[in-house]
């Protein structure tokens, strides 16, 4: 069974009306958010158990729980064609491999407006406890599906009339000056190495961000920030 941990994704979880299991807070805790925590969960007629500290520590060893672990078996990925069928801003990542950036990606995206996100399924991070936790609630509220190529993901986009932008250092584009259009789906590379070439030729623009200092490139996730934001503004 997999494990949701801290205060607020798993209130986000329990607002979203996400199916969960059952919940284990330490009953330590208290105060309005574990309260409120507390009632939603009864209100779903979820199960809540308070235990000591220990026993919390043990259901999620080696990450950051706050003392509230949420239990479920859904999975919290969806279909890709599903993604692909409600349009909007789709963001597609090449091998991002940091579960905490993946996390960060997700909480910018949504907030960004973005319908959707693509991970593949191989040498990627995928929905952790500690992506999850990263993206502060975030996944309750922005579909994540995984992929067997990117590449294909790409080219399938592109049939069904999606606008491909890819996020380079060696864009020829300034991400602030190129042409636009919707639906719309932004790709951005992993962490080191940026957009394979296989998945870069296929993009209709190459899209960098201008950098001032002595450093090349972003991290992947302050990047994703800069350009989605920009892109929502301009789609405005």
């Amino acid at each position: 069974m997999a494990v949701l941990v801290g205060i607020h994704p798993v209130r986000e979880a329990l607002r979203a009306g996400r199916p969960l299991e059952r919940l284990l807070i330490a009953k330590n805790l208290s105060g309005p958010k574990i309260q409120e925590i507390i009632d939603l969960a009864r209100e779903r007629k979820i199960p809540v158990r308070l235990d000591d500290r220990g026993a919390v520590d043990r259901a999620a060893p080696k990450t950051i729980h706050q003392g509230v672990i949420a239990f479920h078996t859904s999975s919290q990925y969806t279909d890709f064609d599903s993604l692909v069928r409600g349009g909007g801003m789709i963001v597609l990542l090449d091998g991002v491999e940091d579960p905490h950036n993946l996390g960060a990606i997700i909480r910018t995206a949504h907030a960004a407006g973005a319908s959707g996100i693509v991970i593949p399924e191989r040498r990627a991070a995928g929905i952790t406890e500690t992506s999850a936790k990263a993206a502060a609630g975030a996944l309750e509220h922005i579909s994540v599906a995984r992929v067997v190529n990117m590449q294909r993901a790409v080219e399938e986009l592109k049939e069904v009339g999606y606008w491909i932008y890819g996020v380079d250092e060696r864009g020829e584009h300034r991400y602030d000056e190129v042409q636009i259009s919707n639906p719309m789906a932004v790709v951005l590379g992993g962490e080191g190495h940026g957009l394979h070439d296989v998945v870069r030729k296929k993009c209709d623009f190459v899209v960098r961000i201008p950098m001032a200092g002595a450093i090349s490139s972003l991290n992947v996730s302050v990047a994703t920030g800069i350009v989605l934001f920009e892109l929502r503004r301009r789609l405005k």
